[in-house]
């Protein structure tokens, strides 16, 4: 099997994409090096290779990983796709490879890098959607529910179903602003897109009234004699601080509907 010292895949950031790259380096037999998504600018003598995203060959990959190695293996590789670790489409790629050599085994190999490297950045995935589905804080706009999150992980996926279940009958919004995208809840249907700009003005009286209210009763079912900021900072980081009700300072949330604002790049039909 040839192995190109400097072959690198380009590919469409999508996940149907990168499983069109496994089966590029497959029948063309052929190892890349880098698989790099739009958002990894091109060095200045890296002479890429596109792969073209075909929904048919990236659902024959897909669907070749439970029968070829495991159910959960497949589970693995798209929660991985969510994933923050750096350079997680080859860590994928190779995970991959190993796992069609080896079959099920794979997912026990705990101690090789790519292995390791993989279980433990979706564990840290899930660790973080976990912790969202308490500290996502809604604020009142109109007949609007809307809220901010800045994850590492891409975890509007994982958010989804909780948070549609939880408020069937109405409306939200769901902005990541770590990677411009927003979860929107309208007619009891689910829709990820790409958000552009959001601009969020001045919240309106009722709503900055709701917040001092939610202050209060954060304040008010505190114990001082048991008032423990390690232990507070390991159970909610203060990465997610920033974005709680509980310790905002100034209101940051629009008197009008935020749907108007957001400005649509690219629909995603997933929900």
């Amino acid at each position: 099997m040839p192995d190109s010292a400097d072959l690198v895949y380009a590919y469409d950031g999508s996940f149907e994409g990168l499983m069109c790259c496994v089966f590029e380096s497959y029948e063309l037999r052929e190892i890349p090096i880098v698989i790099r998504h739009p958002g990894v600018p091109q060095s200045l003598f890296d002479t890429a290779k596109w792969i073209e995203t075909d929904e048919h060959k990236a659902e024959r990959v897909f669907n070749s990983i439970p029968l070829k190695i495991s159910c959960q293996a497949q589970e693995l590789v798209k929660l991985g796709f969510l994933t923050c670790v750096p350079h997680k489409e080859l860590l994928i790629y190779h995970f991959l490879r190993l796992g069609f050599k080896v079959g099920n085994k794979v997912m026990t190999m705990l101690t090789d890098d790519t292995v390791h490297t993989l279980l433990k950045a979706v564990r840290h995935l899930t660790s973080e959607s976990h912790k969202y589905k308490g500290f996502v804080r809604f604020s009142v706009y109109g007949e609007v529910l809307v809220a901010v999150i800045e994850p590492k992980n891409f975890v509007l996926p994982l958010l989804s179903q909780h948070f549609c279940n939880r408020f069937q009958n109405e409306e939200f919004m769901i902005y990541d602003k770590t990677h411009s995208m927003a979860l929107i809840y309208q007619s009891q249907k689910a829709e990820l897109i790409f958000v552009d700009e959001l601009t969020l003005p001045d919240v309106d009286r009722t709503e900055v009234e709701y917040r001092q209210l939610w202050k209060q009763f954060y304040n008010t079912i505190a114990i001082e004699g048991r008032t423990n900021p390690r232990c507070r900072m390991n159970l909610m980081p203060k990465r997610y601080w920033g974005q709680l009700t509980e310790f905002a300072t100034t209101p940051t949330i629009p008197t009008f509907p935020a749907a108007a604002l957001v400005k649509r790049s690219q629909f995603q039909g997933k929900s």
